[in-house]
C-alpha cells in the first residue's frame, strides 16, 4: 500500500471514529444504506411502469405525463419517499459524497430491468448498445459554487464506467429559482432557456440522468439543448420519480 494510501485509509478511520456512519434512511450507525432501508426501498417495478415518463403503474395509462414528456423513454428506480428522497437530500446538502456510486448502482438496476420492456416507440426503453454516451443534468453555477461539486457528475461517472460508455460534460445551466416549490407550469417557465448544450452531440444516442423527476421541466430543458445541437435521441434515467 503506497503512502498516500495508507494515510487516506488512516484519515478515515479517524473520520469514522469522530463522526461514525449511519444509515440515510433510519439513522442507525453502521452502514450508508443499512439493510432493512435495502429491503423497503420503493422501487420501480419497470413492467409497470410508463413506457414514457417512468411513473409507476403507468404502462396502460398514464396520469402523470399525459403523453407529453421531453425525452423518448424514462426510467426511474425508485419513488421518491423515505430513504430515496433522504439519499438526494443528503448527496447534494448534506456533502454525503459515498451516496454517489450508491445512487450509481440503484440507477443501473433500473435499467437493466427496464432493457426488457419496449418503449412507447417499441424499442427496448433502454438498450447500452443502442446508447453512445451519457450526460447528466448539472448544478447551477450557484448551487456549484455553495457545495464545491456537482452531485449529478458524482453519479454519472460512475454509473457510465460500469455501462462501458463515456461520460459527455456537455450541458451547463444558467440561474433560476429552486424548483423545490413550484407548480407544473411555474417549473417550466422558471426553467426555460437556463441550459444550454457546449459540445458537439450531432447524431448522438445520450442517457441522460438526473436525481429526480417531478413534472420534467428540468429533463424537457436538456432535452431540447441536447436535441437544439443535433443529438439523435435522449433517454432519460432518474434516481426517484414523484407520483
Amino acid at each position: 500500500m503506497s503512502f498516500l494510501a495508507m494515510a487516506r485509509a488512516a484519515g478515515d478511520a479517524v473520520a469514522e471514529l469522530v463522526s461514525p456512519t449511519r444509515c440515510v434512511g433510519c439513522e442507525q450507525p453502521g452502514e450508508l444504506v443499512c439493510e432493512e432501508c435495502r429491503a423497503s426501498l420503493p422501487w420501480v417495478e419497470q413492467r409497470l411502469a410508463c413506457p414514457v415518463c417512468g411513473a409507476p403503474y403507468g404502462f396502460l395509462t398514464c396520469t402523470e405525463c399525459r403523453g407529453d414528456w421531453p425525452a423518448r423513454a424514462t426510467v426511474a428506480a425508485l419513488g421518491f419517499r423515505g430513504t430515496p428522497a433522504r439519499m438526494v437530500t443528503c448527496l447534494k446538502d448534506a456533502h454525503e459524497l459515498r451516496l454517489a456510486p450508491v445512487m450509481a448502482a440503484a440507477m443501473l438496476c433500473a435499467l437493466e430491468e427496464a432493457s426488457a420492456w419496449p418503449g412507447a416507440d417499441g424499442a427496448p426503453r433502454f438498450d447500452v448498445a443502442a446508447t453512445d454516451a451519457v450526460c447528466f443534468v448539472p448544478a447551477t453555477a450557484e448551487a456549484f459554487g455553495r457545495r464545491g461539486f456537482d452531485h449529478m457528475e458524482l453519479v454519472a461517472r460512475p454509473l457510465a464506467a460500469q455501462l462501458g460508455l463515456p461520460l459527455a460534460d456537455v450541458l451547463v445551466r444558467g440561474a433560476a429559482r429552486d424548483q423545490r416549490a413550484l407548480g407544473r407550469e411555474e417549473r417550466a417557465g422558471n426553467l426555460a432557456g437556463t441550459m444550454r448544450a457546449v459540445g458537439d452531440v450531432s447524431g448522438a444516442r445520450l442517457l441522460l440522468l438526473d436525481d429526480v423527476a417531478t413534472t420534467g421541466a428540468s429533463i424537457a430543458e436538456a432535452v431540447r439543448s441536447l436535441e437544439g445541437r443535433g443529438a439523435a435521441s435522449v433517454t432519460a434515467c432518474v434516481l426517484a420519480r414523484v407520483w
